[in-house]
C-alpha cells in the first residue's frame, strides 16, 4: 500500500488542506476538525479500499481505517498539511469549540465519568461474582453456593467488601475527575471527595432512617446545625461541589499573593467549598439527585416493555447525536444507588441495540456481493456484537439505511423484552455478548434470549427490507429506460 498517495486521496476528499483545522488518530480511525464538513466529498471516501467509514460527532469527522494503517497514513497526512503531531485530546478540544451548548454539556459528563469506567467496571463484576455465590436457586435447588459450600462464605465476604470500595467511596473518584475538568487541583478534588465520606460522618446510606427516628447529628457552629452526614453512592452532590471548588481555586489564585498561594489557596478552597457543601449544596443535590433517581425508577416501573421497547427504538439514534454519552452519569447513579434501584436497565437496552446493529451488519455481509463492503461487514458485524458499534452504525448501516432500520426494529422488541423481565445490570461494561458477566444473576437467562431476540429480527428484517431496496432500484431502472 502506498500510504503517501491514501493520504494524499483523503486529503483531496476532505476538501484539502485549507479546510483541516485539526488531525490526530486513535487506533483504528483519524480523527479530523474541518472547518466546513459540507465540502466533503463522501462518495470518494467511500470508494476507497482503505476508508472501512465515516461519521461526524463531537465536533469531530472521523474516517475509520484500521489498526496499525492508520498510523502511517496519518504521518503522511501530517507532513502534506505541515500540521503539527497532536494527541486526540487536542483535537477533542479543537472540537467541542464546533459543539452547540448542550452538546458541550454532554461532552463535560463524557469527560468526567469515562476515567472512572474502569473503577466502576471492576467493582461492578465484583459484585456479579458475589451474586452467583450468593444467589437463591441458581445452581443448587433451595440452596446458594455459599449455602451449599460454607467453605466459600469468606471469599463471597472478601469479594463483597472489594465490590463495595468503588461505590462507597464513588465521590473521591468524581471529585478528582471533575475537579480536573473543571480546570482545578485533582488532588484537592479528591480531598474534597475524601471530606465527604470522611467515617466521622453518619453513612449517607442510612440517613433516611436515622431521618425517620430523629437521629441525625449534627455540628452547632455558634447556634447554627449543619447536619454531619456523608454522600455515600452519590453522584451530584460532589459534581456541584467539585465545580465550586475548582472555580474558587482559580479565583484564589488571581488574587493571593504568589509567596501564599500554596499556603492560603488550599486551605481556603477546601474550607470554604467544604462549608458551603454541608450547608447548602449536599443537602439541595442529594434531594434533586434523589428525585432524579426516583423518577427514573418510577418511569421504568411505570410504562414497561412499552417505555422500553421505545427506548430500545430511539438508542442508535441516540447514539448518532453523541447524546449516550449522558448516560453514563445516569447509570453510575444507578449502580451506587442498587439497593433502591436493583441495577441499571440502561446497560440492558444498549445491549439489544448493539447486537442488532450487528446483525443487520451480517445480513449485509450474506446479502452484499461487493468485496470491500463484505470485508467491513464481516469485521464491523463480529465488533458490534461485541460491544462497539460505530464501524457497524457507521461503516455499513447508515450508508445503505436498511439495514439501520432493521437494526432499530430489533433493538425495539429485544428491549421491550429484556424490559419486561425487569433485566439489569450491576456493572459497566462491554454493552453485548461480554456483557453476560455484567447482569444480576437472575437476569441471565432473560439477557441472553433477549440477545437472540433481538439478533434475529434484526437479520430478518435487513434481509427483507433488502428484498424492497432491490424492487424499487429495478422499478427506477425500468422508468429511466421506458424514458
Amino acid at each position: 500500500m502506498n500510504y503517501k498517495n491514501v493520504a494524499e486521496d483523503i486529503l483531496a476528499a476532505i476538501g484539502g488542506k485549507e479546510n483541516l483545522s485539526a488531525a490526530a488518530h486513535c487506533a483504528t480511525r483519524l480523527r479530523l476538525v474541518l472547518k466546513d464538513e459540507e465540502i466533503v466529498n463522501q462518495a470518494k471516501l467511500d470508494e476507497m479500499d482503505t476508508v472501512k467509514g465515516t461519521f461526524s460527532t463531537g465536533g469531530q469527522y472521523q474516517i475509520i481505517i484500521g489498526a496499525g494503517t492508520v498510523n502511517e497514513i496519518y504521518k503522511e497526512l501530517a507532513k502534506l498539511t505541515g500540521l503539527a503531531e497532536m494527541s486526540t485530546k487536542d483535537v477533542k478540544t479543537a472540537g467541542t469549540k464546533k459543539m452547540n451548548a448542550l452538546q458541550r454539556f454532554v461532552k463535560m459528563l463524557s469527560d468526567i465519568f469515562v476515567p472512572i469506567i474502569p473503577a466502576i467496571v471492576a467493582a461492578g463484576l465484583l459484585m456479579g461474582i458475589n451474586n452467583l455465590l450468593t444467589a437463591q436457586d441458581l445452581f443448587i435447588d433451595g440452596k446458594s453456593l455459599v449455602e451449599a459450600n460454607p467453605n466459600l462464605t469468606d471469599l463471597a465476604s472478601l469479594i463483597n467488601t472489594f465490590a463495595n470500595a468503588a461505590f462507597v467511596f464513588l465521590p473521591i473518584l468524581i471529585g478528582f475527575s471533575a475537579t480536573q475538568r473543571f480546570g482545578g487541583n485533582a488532588y484537592l478534588g479528591a480531598a474534597l471527595g475524601m471530606l465527604m465520606v470522611h467515617p466521622d460522618l453518619l453513612n449517607g446510606y442510612g440517613y433516611g432512617a436515622a431521618l425517620l427516628k430523629h437521629e441525625v447529628p449534627f455540628w452547632n457552629i455558634f447556634g447554627f446545625e449543619i447536619e454531619k452526614v456523608g454522600y455515600q453512592g452519590t453522584v451530584l452532590p460532589v459534581l456541584v461541589a467539585s465545580f465550586i471548588l475548582a472555580k474558587l481555586e482559580i479565583a484564589l489564585r488571581k488574587v493571593i499573593p504568589s509567596a501564599l498561594d500554596n499556603l492560603l489557596t488550599p486551605l481556603l478552597s477546601i474550607f470554604i467549598t467544604g462549608i458551603l457543601t454541608f450547608t447548602a449544596v449536599g443537602p439541595i443535590t442529594r434531594a434533586a439527585g434523589n428525585l432524579l433517581t426516583d423518577g427514573i425508577v418510577w418511569l421504568y416501573d411505570t410504562t414497561g416493555f412499552i417505555g422500553g421497547g421505545l427506548f430500545g427504538l430511539a438508542y442508535a439514534p441516540i447514539v448518532i447525536t453523541g447524546m449516550h454519552h449522558s448516560f453514563i452519569a445516569v447509570e453510575t447513579q444507578l449502580l451506587a444507588d442498587i439497593a433502591k434501584t436493583g441495577g441499571s436497565f440502561l446497560f440492558a437496552i444498549a445491549t439489544m441495540s448493539n447486537v442488532s446493529q450487528g446483525a443487520a451488519t451480517l445480513a449485509v455481509f450474506f446479502l452484499t456481493k461487493d468485496k470491500k463492503l463484505k470485508g467491513t461487514a464481516s469485521a464491523a458485524g463480529i465488533s458490534s456484537l461485541l460491544g462497539i458499534t460505530e464501524p457497524a452504525m457507521f461503516g455499513v448501516n447508515l450508508k445503505l439505511r436498511y439495514p439501520f432500520i432493521g437494526a432499530i426494529i430489533g433493538s425495539g422488541v429485544g428491549s421491550a423484552f429484556v424490559t419486561y423481565y425487569k433485566v439489569k445490570a450491576v456493572a459497566l461494561g462491554a454493552a453485548g455478548i461480554p456483557g453476560i458477566i455484567s447482569v444480576k444473576a437472575s437476569s441471565i437467562v432473560p439477557y441472553i434470549i433477549g440477545m437472540i431476540i433481538a439478533f434475529a429480527i434484526a437479520f430478518a428484517m435487513t434481509i427483507l427490507l433488502s428484498k424492497r431496496e432491490k424492487k424499487k432500484a429495478e422499478k427506477n431502472n425500468n422508468q429511466k429506460e421506458a424514458a
